[in-house]
């Protein structure tokens, strides 16, 4: 009996902690019914129930979950993609980038070649030369 009371004090704080950090890292926006420092207090001071409350009542869903009533909340507005890679504009703009490098390497590649070229049909022949 006395493992399952220390199983349940874990799982109790566990729960708090997860709540406090919840309640800390959220948004000003999207905490609901109370003040920010309100819940803090609530869920240090009545752990269990506080940390339930907080999870039920004082933070504001993300789009798409299922309430306590069973409707889903109000869908939010696309986001755009986290990561750089998943991004197609942020790709395509790489493809852009990259190919404006290629042709201004290719351009300046030409240039020192058709430099090279008139030096060297502008210099005289070593075979035309005197030797001395």
């Amino acid at each position: 009996m006395a493992r399952l009371y220390v199983l349940l004090f874990l799982v109790q704080i566990v729960l708090a902690v997860c709540a406090l950090i919840s309640c800390l890292s959220a948004d000003e926006e999207k905490v609901k019914a109370l003040p920010r420092m309100i819940w803090v207090l609530i869920i240090l001071f009545f752990p269990l129930v506080g940390s339930i409350a907080w999870f039920l009542v004082g933070r504001e869903r993300p789009a798409g979950t299922v309430g306590v009533t069973g409707t889903t909340s109000p869908a939010a507005p696309a986001r755009r993609p986290l990561a750089p890679d998943d991004d197609p504009e942020f790709l395509a703009s790489l493809n852009e980038r990259s190919r404006r490098e290629d042709q201004e390497r290719l351009r300046l590649w030409e240039e020192d070649l058709r430099r090279r070229e008139e030096e060297l049909r502008g210099r005289p022949d070593d075979r035309d030369r005197p030797e001395v």
